[in-house]
């Protein structure tokens, strides 16, 4: 019977594998712990179609809406080409949650100038939060390419005075 005989170089190549692939796994396995990533949970998903006809709260009725916490929540329904409400009112100092779904495609969620970048998954809710601290107007992008029309898929956020 013959014996496996590996080469000195090939040893250090399958040593060098094994310990890149274990500190992938490391840094994967913090980061998920350190970022509080995780799998959507049965709240986070909609039915696409149901979206589309109307037939979703919050998703029924798109807009801004001032919490009893003083927050503001925005409900936006994105879809091709357009994001509903296009234009979103708040007052300077605003915190904000988004509430984002799609009802076709995947789309991105981006507003220039603050940190809001996510992806709309049809079936998904996208929540994220901000803080709008100054007066201005700032653009909300589509950043996922969605088909003919996405260059002219683009919303603002039109930030006042203190409110």
């Amino acid at each position: 019977m013959a014996t496996l005989q590996i080469e000195k170089w090939e040893r250090w190549f399958l040593y060098a594998t094994v310990v890149v692939l274990v500190a992938f796994f490391i840094a994967i396995v913090a980061s998920i712990g350190e970022a509080g990533i995780h799998l959507p949970t049965d709240e986070a998903q909609v039915d696409p179609a149901a979206v589309a006809s109307g037939d979703v709260p919050p998703f029924d009725n798109p807009g801004v809406y001032e919490l009893p916490d003083g927050s503001y929540q925005a409900v936006v329904v994105a879809k091709a080409w357009s994001f509903s409400p296009a234009e979103i009112e708040l007052p300077a100092g605003a915190d904000v949650e988004f509430v984002v779904t799609s009802t076709d495609v995947i789309h991105g969620f981006l507003i220039a100038d603050v940190a809001v970048n996510g992806m709309v998954i049809p079936g998904q809710v996208l929540k994220v939060n901000a803080t709008f601290d100054e007066a201005g107007v700032y653009d909300i992008i589509c950043h996922e390419y969605c088909g003919l029309a996405h260059n002219q898929m683009f919303g603002q956020v039109k930030v006042g005075g203190a409110g």
